[in-house]
């Protein structure tokens, strides 16, 4: 659990809901790994809280499927299969399809220009092999879409399957292959959304959400971890 770091207790916010977030937070970016036990005593003494806040966190983490408790073992991180891992991706690929296509009728040009710059920012991130920005303009792309459709119950319904999968999409968009495949994507998504093309958009969408399944299907059946 080296990865944590004391909090920033400056927070108007109560301390469960601090150790609960930089907990998720940590499970969901993968800096806690699936199957890695929670110790309530060191994690209380890495995070400098006591040991309720952490009780309290690691309760809610298990309520939202994040973590799994075995009984005379202690708390878990709760792991994903394949089969997990496309259910998810199968709603997204809808869910997002419908997302472009409500973007492609609402976007403002001002989100245009960003996407646009995300999509700029992408592609030279690409050519350096720089992991952690890919992802992290991965996500501001999406999200910029999910909130262009000024939809907050589908922006927030995407939010939630994303977090289910985001750790594992390191090995996604590490790859050449798949890194170039979404470059390539996210510019036939954008491009329909600022010609107004709803049903492209869609498309577009709900085609690059599909390619991740496979990819993961076919590394599985190659024996590669996820």
């Amino acid at each position: 659990m080296e990865n944590l770091n004391k909090l920033n207790l400056d927070d108007y916010k109560p301390l469960r809901d601090v150790v609960f977030e930089n907990l998720r937070e940590a499970i969901v970016e993968g800096k806690v790994k699936p199957g890695q036990r929670l110790m309530e005593v060191q994690l209380a003494e890495q995070l400098g809280v006591s040991r309720t806040p952490v009780r309290e966190a690691i309760r809610k983490l298990e309520l939202e499927g994040l973590v799994i408790m075995l009984p005379r073992k202690g708390a878990y991180v709760a792991s994903m299969s394949l089969k997990d891992i496309i259910d998810v991706l199968e709603i997204r690929a809808s869910v997002e399809g419908l997302a472009a296509s409500l973007a492609s009728e609402r976007i403002s040009p001002e989100d245009i220009k960003k996407l646009e710059a995300i999509l700029k920012d992408f592609e030279q991130s690409a050519a350096g092999s720089d992991v952690e920005t890919l992802l992290k303009k991965d996500v501001e792309f999406h999200e910029c879409i999910f909130k262009a459709t000024k939809n907050k119950k589908l922006h927030q319904l995407i939010n939630s399957l994303w977090e289910q999968v985001y750790r594992f999409r390191v090995t996604y968009i590490s790859d050449y292959d798949s890194t170039v495949d979404i470059a390539r994507d996210h510019k036939l998504i954008l491009d329909a959304i600022k010609k107004g093309d709803n049903e492209m958009a869609k498309k577009h969408a709900t085609e690059h959400i599909e390619k991740i399944e496979h990819f993961m299907i076919e590394r599985t059946m190659n024996n590669k971890d996820l």
